[in-house]
């Protein structure tokens, strides 16, 4: 029987497994959630790392999202953001959500992940019937170890079918990633042997968003994770993350988080699950 870790996280419930080794490259996360009580919830979605794919077996969802405006989802895919936005649930979720890396997405989807950036679409929309059957089975099965065998075969079958993403692109968001956005495109061009042009223009194409817009974002997920995590120099972390200082940090903040590193701290809990994206309570 497959391992399953399940949580009790007062009144939401998690079921979490590992994926097929095949699929643990491009998989960050892997779960399954749903909520004992209806607790009506709004949450901000931040820029991120990661596309996000969430299979609802429940109620749809209210999703703002920078690029397409206000609308309901029930299982969909939400690319890459440069921008915040939020979404609002009445209570009662349940369902699973795969956060994908960019390429994992662009392999596991099929489609240019330059397409999905700051939008959301419903999975049936990029990957047809299949996405219906697929909810259907899930909702189905008996337990979770069930439900994460089925998720298994699902996602080797798409990686079967699924583009490569070209090995430059791979090597370039590897260095992005490890630097934490701090190697500029200048560098990344010369590392995979294209011009920056060139490189620009694939990488966006496969990840979502170009390397200069991902670098920023990736500084911006690093200083949060810093800050969220207790470290109080401010101006220690912004030179750790790249920022001019810590002007420029708060900057930064406002822009892609729609608030000061301070609103958003404060902002900051622990949740039962964040789902749909990088997720802190929404303001009233």
């Amino acid at each position: 029987m497959r391992e399953v870790r399940m949580e009790d996280r007062g009144g939401w419930r998690l079921a979490q497994a590992r994926p097929h080794p095949a699929l643990r490259p491009f998989l960050a996360s892997y779960d399954g959630y749903w909520e004992d009580t209806v607790v009506p919830s709004r949450m901000r979605t931040l820029p991120g790392r990661h596309a996000v794919v969430i299979i609802s077996l429940g109620t749809p969802l209210r999703l703002t999202v920078p690029g397409a405006g206000s609308g309901h989802y029930g299982t969909f895919v939400s690319g890459l953001y440069d921008a915040h936005g939020s979404y609002e649930h009445p209570g009662g979720q349940r369902g699973v959500q795969l956060d994908l890396t960019p390429l994992g997405a662009y392999t596991l989807l099929g489609v240019p992940m330059a397409l999905l950036t700051n939008i959301a679409v419903e999975l049936a929309d990029l990957i047809g019937p299949a996405a219906g059957e697929l909810v259907e089975r899930l909702a189905g099965e008996p337990g979770w170890p069930e439900r994460f065998d089925l998720l298994d075969r699902f996602l080797l079958h798409r990686l079967e079918i699924g583009p490569s993403p070209a090995a430059e692109v791979v090597r370039a968001w590897q260095v992005l990633e490890a630097t934490g956005g701090m190697a500029p495109v200048a560098e990344l061009a010369g590392e995979v042997g294209w011009s920056r042009r060139h490189l620009t223009h694939r990488f966006k194409e496969q990840v979502g968003l170009p390397p200069k817009v991902m670098a920023r974002v990736l500084r911006f997920q690093r200083a949060l994770d810093l800050l969220a995590g207790g470290d109080p120099g401010w101006a220690g972390v912004a030179a750790r993350c790249g920022f001019y200082d810590q002007a420029h940090l708060n900057r930064e903040f406002r822009a892609l988080a729609g608030c000061t590193p301070t609103e958003l701290l404060t902002q900051l809990r622990p949740q039962p699950l964040d789902v749909g994206a990088d997720l802190v309570p929404a303001p009233a």
